[in-house]
């Protein structure tokens, strides 16, 4: 019997899959983001012995106008266009102030206003049943949102992926060079590592906070890995590599993990204390470094196990045991949608607004008042901070054109601008094997629909059928793992 490919193409082009990408990832920032971004920082630190802001929980109200004598009523997206408004719900924070030592009462304080997602699950929409009695289309799909009047999308972001070793060759000094690199990636700020072999076989390290190269040898040291011996078992067994690792052993600087602390330290603070040069090199280490793996002096045993594996994969391109990584392969591809951008300008504007948090109790303290996070919080702090990227399209980092007007044409212009995917790089440069078509991209990315010109082949589309998975927690992966009986071993 024929399958009737009709029934399975009516199930799937319904109006909420088309954008189901973009609604889902919103939804999952207001269920998991926005707590994160409170929890990394958890509270609020005052230049006042024993005072202090702790941070709990944090809801999203509804879509609601604030009007000129007052009062609070719900918006519709429809409202919010013919009034030029901004469709948005209020934050709330849960804090308590410790003054002095003493807790005081614990407040639900609110800290601006966020625009929320037109379909996603705090729109004023999800309560009725007819929403053309509201001014809406019935096949509008959502996954939008308005801002000042304006309906503006979030374009979906493609990147490489961060917490990966990639590897490639790079020409230098007119010979190749094989160099494992890695976007390492915690809580919004994002650290290149470097490993690559010089002319002279050494492995040398590349990371944020370091101006020069350092030997490999000297970093594995300062991570507590201090024998000759158990650096080179750690890169590998194979022969070949280890005598490449002992090369490396015989011209190390330094021979202890204090001298490797100290050689750092001198590199990372020229000319400053003995004492605060290794202090700040142990906050280099700890901090900059992987920060991926930990930001504790405990995660520096497994920092140098992803070291050491970054050292070996170099070693095996360099003596034709694997290939180069293709950066154009969809598996070394990550995309950020609506969620996590809104999580990335939600926490540079939480940030900003902690800062303001500070001055004010600083201020209300020497005064001799009360304590309340209710008068210091001054929510346009907030809210400014996250309408400007969305108006405009500058986003955090220097990006621009993320947020954009909605193509209003004909309805599969919506669907189209809804779907589409942004590459990073420049338009101005060919990008040849960028631009193509990649095997891997069959099933995900439309093989036709690109625009012409400078943009060919860096403005894409996702295919038809195309879904698009949001990963999940690694504890839950190693939970699993140890549940089958998996033990870690220290090689």
């Amino acid at each position: 019997m024929p399958l009737d490919r009709r029934v399975l193409a009516r199930k799937y082009f319904t109006h909420e899959r088309l954008v189901k990408h973009q609604i889902d990832s919103f939804n999952r920032f207001l269920d998991e983001g926005l707590q994160r971004v409170i929890d990394e920082q958890g509270r609020i630190e005052l230049d006042i012995p024993d005072t202090y802001v702790k941070l709990g929980k944090v809801e999203v109200g509804r879509p609601i106008v604030k009007e000129a004598e007052g009062s609070r009523l719900p918006l519709y997206p429809a409202m919010a266009r013919l009034r030029n408004l901004t469709y948005a719900a209020p934050v709330y924070l849960q804090c308590q102030v410790i003054d002095g030592g003493k807790e005081l009462d614990e407040e639900w304080v609110e800290i601006g206003m966020l625009p929320i997602m037109v379909k996603s699950k705090v729109c004023n929409l999800n309560d009725v049943d007819d929403v053309t009695k509201y001014g809406e289309d019935p096949l509008d799909p959502g996954g939008y949102f308005i801002i000042n009047g304006s309906e503006r999308a979030l374009m979906t972001l493609e990147d490489l992926a961060p917490n990966k070793i990639l590897l490639e060759r790079e020409e230098r000094y007119g010979e190749p060079i094989e160099v494992a690199k890695v976007f390492s990636q915690r809580s919004g700020y994002r650290a290149l590592v470097v490993v690559e072999r010089n002319r002279n076989n050494i492995l040398e390290v590349t990371f944020p906070q370091l101006p020069k190269p350092v030997q490999f040898v000297v970093l594995m040291k300062a991570l507590g890995v201090e024998t000759d011996q158990e650096i080179v078992t750690m890169v590998s067994e194979n022969p070949e590599i280890m005598k490449f690792m002992l090369e490396n052993v015989e011209v190390a600087e330094v021979d202890t993990q204090e001298e490797a602390i100290e050689y750092l330290g001198r590199r990372v603070a020229p000319g400053q204390s003995k004492e605060y040069r290794i202090e700040r090199a142990n906050q280099v280490l700890d901090q900059y470094f992987l920060p991926h793996i930990g930001v504790e002096k405990e995660a520096r045993r497994p920092k140098a196990f992803f070291l050491a594996r970054m050292a070996e994969a170099v070693l095996e391109l360099t003596l034709g045991m694997r290939r180069e990584d293709d950066k154009d392969h969809y598996a070394n591809k990550r995309l950020k949608l609506a969620g996590d951008l809104m999580e990335e300008i939600f926490r540079v504007a939480f940030l900003r607004l902690i800062k303001d948090v500070k001055y004010q109790l600083e201020r209300a303290k020497v005064r001799g008042r009360q304590l309340k996070m209710s008068t210091a919080v001054r929510s346009d702090v907030l809210t400014d901070r996250i309408m400007h990227p969305m108006a405009t399209g500058n986003w955090v980092g220097g990006r621009t054109g993320v947020s954009q007007l909605i193509d209003r044409h004909n309805y599969i212009s919506v669907l189209s601008h809804l779907r589409r995917v942004i590459s990073p790089l420049s338009r101005s440069q060919p990008h040849f094997e960028a631009r193509d078509l990649h095997p891997t991209q069959w099933g995900r990315i439309c093989p036709s629909e690109t625009p012409e010109g400078p943009n060919c082949g860096l403005v894409k589309n996702f295919a038809q059928y195309a879904e698009v998975s949001v990963g999940c927690d690694e504890k839950e992966v190693q939970e699993i793992l140890f549940g089958f009986g998996v033990e870690p071993v220290a090689r």
